[in-house]
């Protein structure tokens, strides 16, 4: 039998390396223009296809994840996943560049689905792993920025792509080595400890439609331009990119450790006490940092990730609690199918938007998008306390 915390540290490093791997481009793209002779707002569709594929794939994946084997399809991904990273980095034509991007997508579709339902299968407390869960996917988020930076820099833009495909290939080994496949359906679960009355189900679906394509819409934005704005607004402060990188890494950190803390929450209070004070917190931020710069920027920058990554555990909590071990990454699959279709899209918004007004009306729009946050809250009905289930 696999040993819970074994199996959680290898899903939290592999949730790292997911998203490291989708954002390495974000940060690169600002050194990889000049050298490929593209501007900014040339390059960046050419990211589209894999955010998609990213999206949709899960449906695919979490299905064999509940019907095959999820520690299979963890195998799989790590392999899969680091071999595309190295591929970028040899990448010589913007054609190629696509279809190697597409191809961390589609390997990255894996982890949300398949990873994240493990978690709920081996966790003892459904709110703390998760919030743990949640602080490894942003450090990963964070270290992409500031490690592509510093990589970027010194060793140029493809060396940022084959380092942490190696590195990536390499725990795939050691994931293949001490992992096993095993059928968690007789095993009690943390998730099975809350429920809402039958009659309102309708409103929690309602309510996590809404929510994870606002949400996830706009965290994807965010983190793709995060980059770009912080070189255009923060030019007063600095303009190495491997400072850049180290500022931005530093607002992710905030979003993780909030991730942490609405976990631990999670697990004492109700869904709806925590989601309803979150949900005002985005828009406003997102309203103030369109035209801000410097110092200011940064910490409203620190709130808008706060409040965008606080929520995805919310999310994710809510697909945990309310459905069952044999259905649960196909639950998963929906949830982020939706969500990274919705994500994917905002790739080419963000550079649509970009051209149209700059930064001012790209994040005027996304904060219009988040008043539909506080709807979603609203909808979301109280919980019932259950039993957990037994062996």
């Amino acid at each position: 039998m696999n040993s819970p915390s074994r199996v959680i540290g290898f899903v939290n490093a592999a949730h790292f390396i997911d998203h490291y791997a989708m954002l390495i481009f974000a940060a690169a793209v600002i050194m990889m223009g000049p050298a490929l002779g593209m501007a900014y707002s040339e390059l960046l569709p050419y990211a589209t296809p894999g955010f998609v594929a990213f999206g949709a794939g899960s449906l695919v994946t979490g299905w064999l994840g509940d019907r095959w084997s999820r520690r299979h399809m963890m195998v799989i991904f790590f392999a899969g996943i680091g071999a595309s990273m190295i591929a970028v980095g040899f990448v010589q034509t913007p054609l190629q560049l696509g279809a190697a991007l597409l191809s961390i997508g589609l390997f990255a579709s894996i982890y949300h689905p398949v990873g994240t339902a493990m978690i709920v299968s081996y966790a003892d407390r459904l709110g703390r792993e998760m919030g743990l869960n949640g602080v490894w996917g942003n450090l990963g988020v964070a270290s992409s920025a500031l490690v592509t930076g510093v990589i970027g820099q010194y060793l140029g833009w493809r060396w940022a792509f084959i380092v942490p495909g190696i590195v990536t290939i390499l725990i795939g080994v050691a994931f293949a080595k001490m992992i096993v496949h095993e059928d968690r359906s007789g095993f009690r679960q943390a998730a099975a400890q809350a429920r809402v009355a039958k009659q309102d189900m309708w409103r929690v679906i309602l309510a996590l439609f809404i929510v994870v394509i606002a949400i996830s819409t706009t965290f994807n934005a965010v983190t793709v331009a995060l980059p770009k704005l912080f070189a255009e607004r923060l030019a007063d402060l600095t303009k190495s990119p491997a400072l850049l990188g180290a500022i931005a890494a530093a607002v992710y950190v905030f979003g993780a450790m909030t991730q942490y803390t609405i976990g631990k929450l999670i697990d004492r209070c109700s869904l709806k006490a925590v989601s309803l004070p979150l949900s005002f917190v985005l828009a406003p931020f997102l309203y103030l940092a369109a035209t801000l710069s410097n110092l200011p920027l940064i910490l409203v920058s620190i709130g808008i990730v706060m409040g965008a990554f606080g929520q995805v555990t919310v999310n994710d909590a809510m697909v945990g609690k309310y459905t069952s071990e044999e259905w649960r990454s196909r639950a998963y699959s929906v949830r982020y199918f939706i969500g990274f279709t919705a994500a994917g899209a905002s790739v080419g918004l963000v550079a649509w938007l970009y051209e149209q007004g700059g930064f001012v009306t790209m994040l005027h729009a996304f904060g219009a998008l988040c008043l539909l946050v506080i709807v979603a809250a609203i909808i979301l009905p109280t919980e019932i306390k259950v039993p957990a289930a037994q062996p």
